[in-house]
């Protein structure tokens, strides 16, 4: 109803994700971070120019979690089930141009025990409003591909689908322009069709379908072929990004006007030699990401994507998988500008659906709720707008149809299993009939790069004729099965689909040419997959839940990186044995002898205790990576120095810290854009009189902010905290936290103050302008 009154509703920011506003609880789903779900409404008023009469009137949603319904004016005009698909809804024929328009958008995430992983709930990617006229570039009708690329020329392909949203035919002209790296127009195409209207279709009355609604001819596609002297190459080195221009003209005149990035670059897999980017072999160093940063949930601002996508190239890393879902098509955008290879993912289960649990990780009684119920209806749709939608991203390497959709017994089972085989299970069959149609949209929308899945049970998957569908088979933590299968389908592409951050599945990676890379499971520790009540996020990431890095990041960088680097931890328990269990914390039981651990890329590592050296050691005999003293305990100042060439090449430090004594901040920009949508990260720490952090100090600090800013979460890391993350309090943790502040509209001074019984305040100023 239009005339409803929402003057009470709360008013919001969009992306906004309402599960990550809590309150968190134990009764809500464990696979979702114990976080609520819910049914939510958004409203808004908009007004459109009466000169914009006749124009064609889009909605463009990212993602909206999930089983949205949007209308427009009191008019139902589309909607999507699948949470992470973007997706678009034509609203011309009910919008007033010159008067005031209201678009409400429904969404259900009553299923809240409908993911392994947490999801978010409600509108938590962009939204935008899109006006072109009624001849204009199709959505996501630019397709830019290079198929023949050297040093000295590239041929650029683009096929460019333009519609006419009228009854009538009409010639028009498509002008594309090719613009360098550095902004200079270097190619220009030009050619003349003719496009049929397109006929409307009305939905039939009653409920809501969620099916897209019939169109007939979908515009003229044209193919334009452009030559590229001496083109500069995309790569992880120097990610160049060009862009196409396509111009939509009609007696000479420019109609609407469209631009897609896009990079020069060949690359491929070899069975027996990995991957290979512009002729150069090298290793995937990959990471799983899933789509949530802790204490802001689903709805992730750029600054925030940027910054943990920083961190991950300081580690080495040099690929990202979207594990499980469609990315935030911004993340793509910073893969492209950044230099990453993705592996983009569309599904974590096929149907009938995987276990979801809901007390507690592999306890207690699963949901079954999820993508399976969509899955038959939808899957290809879904599937096939990711691709539209990401195709042009030079990024982009590999299409992911889904993850562990072979997961013995969860739930599919087969003779192969031995003694798991369960007879009552889904026979593993149908995977290949889920598949083949997956499999079939993708490369019938883009033949260029590999289909691929991320198998957890390859023996079943051979055995029912899945594995050798795909273009490249990913492997999730099947190692032992590398040189076997190898020998067995030497055309086979391989490569690790997700690895644990073990020293030896990296080393069967580094040993083996045919190994294309890995993926380490994760990049960043992740709400969901949680286990019993209050632990609320999984932690097996190279950074925290705040993207603080942890002693794993610092080892996954002493294999990765080439930048010079040494750190240490310390560990007085097994894990000091193992030697990834270390804690960054020089404060241990007076007396006691402790197993000192130090990651290293340096040839030799001098270790020091208060000023004297107390070992020296060659990284070149490291056990499993790591190298280890055993020293009685000392307070004072432990540090480790980098050797190269005799010659100090890098060093790190660890203090005892004394007694809590105030607080500081550390924000990562001294300033923001007053866009509303800008954000900075400060991080506050618990230090002695010294400055030195507290490892284990967890007081609870106050904060206050004042002027043209907002607090959008504040975390500290631990997977455990059940603590809301949208008020102005918060717990330190191991001596730290982290506030996410975010800018409005208005320009001034933000001021942040921090305050905790006992210990001195910190305040500071950042800058909106």
């Amino acid at each position: 109803m239009t005339a409803f009154d929402d003057g009470g509703w709360q008013t919001v920011t969009l992306p906004h994700d309402w599960s990550s506003d809590g309150p968190f609880s134990a009764e809500y789903g464990s696979g979702n971070g114990f976080a609520p779900g819910g049914i939510g409404w958004y409203r808004k008023h908009f007004q459109l120019d009466p000169k914009q009469a006749g124009m064609v009137v889009t909605l463009e949603f990212d993602g909206v979690y999930d089983y949205s319904e949007v209308w427009v004016n009191g008019q139902f005009v589309g909607g999507r089930p699948y949470g992470y698909s973007s997706f678009q809804c034509e609203i011309t024929p009910f919008v007033r141009f010159g008067g005031d328009n209201i678009v409400a958008v429904r969404v259900d995430h009553s299923r809240f025990a409908d993911s392994r992983y947490y999801t978010g709930s409600g509108i938590y990617r962009n939204v935008r409003l899109v006006v072109t006229g009624k001849l204009h570039v199709a959505h996501w009708g630019v397709y830019v591909t290079t198929p023949k690329v050297s040093a000295s020329s590239a041929t650029v392909h683009i096929e460019t689908t333009v519609e006419h949203d009228a009854e009538i035919n009409r010639e028009f002209e498509l002008v594309t322009e090719i613009v360098t790296p550095d902004g200079q127009i270097v190619a220009t195409a030009r050619k003349t069709s003719r496009v049929a209207g397109l006929q409307r279709f009305e939905s039939e009355n009653g409920a809501p379908a969620f099916a897209p609604l019939p169109r007939g001819e979908p515009g003229r596609v044209l193919m334009q072929d452009i030559s590229v002297r001496k083109p500069e190459l995309w790569n992880l080195e120097e990610p160049k990004l060009y862009h196409a221009v396509s111009k939509v003209l009609s007696s000479g005149v420019a109609v609407d006007e469209v631009t897609n990035a896009f990079g020069i670059r060949e690359f491929h897999f070899d069975p027996n030699k990995g991957f290979f980017l512009n002729g150069k072999n090298l290793k995937l160093k990959g990471v799983c990401l899933h789509h949530d940063a802790g204490p802001i949930g689903a709805a992730v601002p750029d600054a925030v994507l940027e910054r943990r996508l920083r961190a991950m190239k300081e580690l080495g890393a040099n690929a990202i998988r979207t594990s499980h879902n469609p990315p935030d098509p911004g993340l793509l955008d910073m893969c492209d500008r950044m230099g990453f290879l993705v592996m983009d993912e569309a599904f974590d289960e096929f149907t009938p659906g995987k276990n979801k649990w809901v007390t507690g990780r592999n306890e207690g009684t699963a949901s079954h709720s999820g993508y399976n119920e969509l899955f038959a209806q939808w899957s290809v749709t879904d599937i096939q707008d990711l691709v539209r939608r990401d195709r042009n991203h030079p990024s982009i390497i590999l299409w992911s149809i889904g993850n562990e959709i072979d997961y013995a017994n969860d739930p599919f089972s087969h003779p192969v299993l031995g003694h798991d085989y369960r007879p009552g299970n889904p026979r593993a069959e149908a995977l290949v009939a889920c598949a083949k149609p997956l499999i079939a949209a993708v490369t019938s929308l883009d033949p260029t790069r590999p289909v691929t899945a991320a198998l957890a049970t390859v023996s079943m998957s051979d055995a029912v004729g899945l594995a050798p569908l795909l273009d490249a088979d990913g492997y999730n933590y099947q190692e032992s099965r590398y040189a076997e299968d190898h020998q067995k389908y030497p055309h086979r592409i391989i490569y690790g689909s997700e690895n644990s951050q073990l020293f030896g599945a990296w080393e069967a990676v580094r040993t083996n040419d045919f190994i294309a890379g890995q993926f380490l499971w994760t990049g960043a520790d992740y709400l969901g997959e949680a286990n019993r009540w209050p632990n609320r996020a999984s932690g097996p990431g190279l950074l925290d839940l705040c993207d603080f890095k942890k002693p794993l990041g610092w080892f996954r960088q002493s294999l990765w990186s080439d930048q010079p680097m040494v750190y240490l931890c310390a560990s007085s328990g097994f894990g000091g044995r193992r030697g990834l269990g270390g804690r960054e914390s020089w404060n241990w039981r007076a007396g006691s002898t402790v197993t000192v651990l130090c990651y290293a890329n340096c040839p030799i590592v001098e270790l020091r205790l208060n000023g004297k050296v107390v070992g020296t050691q060659k990284t070149s005999g490291a056990v499993r990576g790591v190298l280890r003293w055993e020293i009685p305990y000392e307070p004072g100042t432990l540090e480790a120095v980098g050797l190269a060439g005799g010659l100090e090449a890098c060093r790190y430090t660890l203090h005892t810290a004394e007694a809590p004594a105030r607080i500081e901040l550390l924000p990562d920009q001294p300033g923001l854009h007053a866009d509303g949508k800008d954000v900075c990260e400060v991080e506050f720490r618990i230090v002695d009189a010294h400055g030195v952090r507290v490892p284990d100090a967890d007081p609870q600090v106050n904060f206050e902010v004042t002027g043209p800013g907002r607090v959008l979460g504040i975390g500290n890391g631990d997977v455990d905290s059940t603590e809301s993350c949208k008020s102005n309090q918060h717990h330190a943790y191991q001596g730290r936290g982290l506030v996410i502040l975010q800018s409005t509209a208005e320009t001034g001074d933000i001021g942040i103050k921090a305050t905790a019984p006992g210990l001195d305040a910190a305040s500071v100023i950042v800058l909106s302008r």
